[in-house]
């Protein structure tokens, strides 16, 4: 387990950025945290790392957003509005889970029973007497990644 204390977005970014460096093909992480805790602010700073220079937002209408002109293919899920994994199906969640490309998971626990036997969980929580912009950023492994 890693813990990354940001005190900026600048921060959390680069973070997310580092991430994206060391990520490889086939890896899945989740993003837990509340609303406006930086996931996606992480996000971008990952597909950074892959070389991603387009503007990443978050898919929350759309579910997924695909990125594919960085070092690895890119997909950014947010199930925050997900009716139910019957929708995760309906995507073929299951090729881009196992596929050869980087998957970043935001609110990801709403969806873990279906979540590979290997992913890497990163939480992202605020404390407001650390101060408005910092970030604890907890990055821990499951199964084997």
């Amino acid at each position: 387990m890693e813990v990354i204390e940001t005190n900026s977005a600048e921060e959390t970014f680069e973070a997310g950025r580092q991430i994206g460096i060391r990520a490889k093909a086939g890896e899945v992480y989740t993003l837990i945290g509340g609303l406006g805790a930086g996931k996606t602010m992480f996000t971008q700073g990952a597909a950074a790392g892959l070389g991603i220079e387009e503007p990443v937002n978050s898919p929350t209408f759309t579910i997924l957003q695909i990125y594919d002109e960085g070092r690895l293919p890119f997909y950014h899920f947010d199930v925050y509005r997900i009716g139910g994994v019957e929708e995760m199906d309906e995507i073929g969640y299951e090729e881009y889970f196992y596929g050869n490309g980087v998957c970043m998971v935001e609110w990801a626990d709403l969806i873990e029973e279906i979540l590979p036997p290997s992913y890497t969980k990163i939480t992202i929580e605020k404390d407001p007497d650390r101060g408005f912009d910092y970030r604890k950023i907890t990055v821990e492994k499951y199964g084997d990644a």
